[in-house]
């Protein structure tokens, strides 16, 4: 199973990449590389301030292609899968009221 590494500097990318409409949640990720919808994927995140990363497993439930028509970067959304680290729940206590913001997403 393919490893990404993802790190967060500042919680409003972290916002921008959460994808909280994904049953267990999931993160949306920059990336050029081609993948397949249903991937598997392992994750390594880094949240903002944390000193260390959490890992999850998770599969492709969301491609944004390279040229799409949306200003969206090109990149995947992972739904997380094997959350024994509670990263879906470590995110939104993070996100807190930014959760119900109108700002723009990476994906919807």
């Amino acid at each position: 199973m393919e490893e990404l590494s993802i790190g967060f500097n500042d919680i409003k990318e972290l916002y921008r990449s959460y994808m909280p409409f994904l049953k267990n949640g999931g993160l949306f990720v920059r990336t050029p590389r081609q993948y397949k919808m249903g991937q598997s994927l392992a994750l390594s995140v880094t949240l903002p301030d944390a000193l260390e990363p959490l890992s999850v497993s998770g599969k492709v439930a969301w491609i944004t292609p390279h040229g799409s028509q949306s200003s969206s970067p090109a990149g995947i959304g992972i739904t997380f899968i094997d959350d024994k680290s509670q990263l879906g729940a470590k995110i939104e206590k993070l996100l807190g009221g930014m959760l119900n913001a109108p700002d723009p997403t990476y994906t919807i």
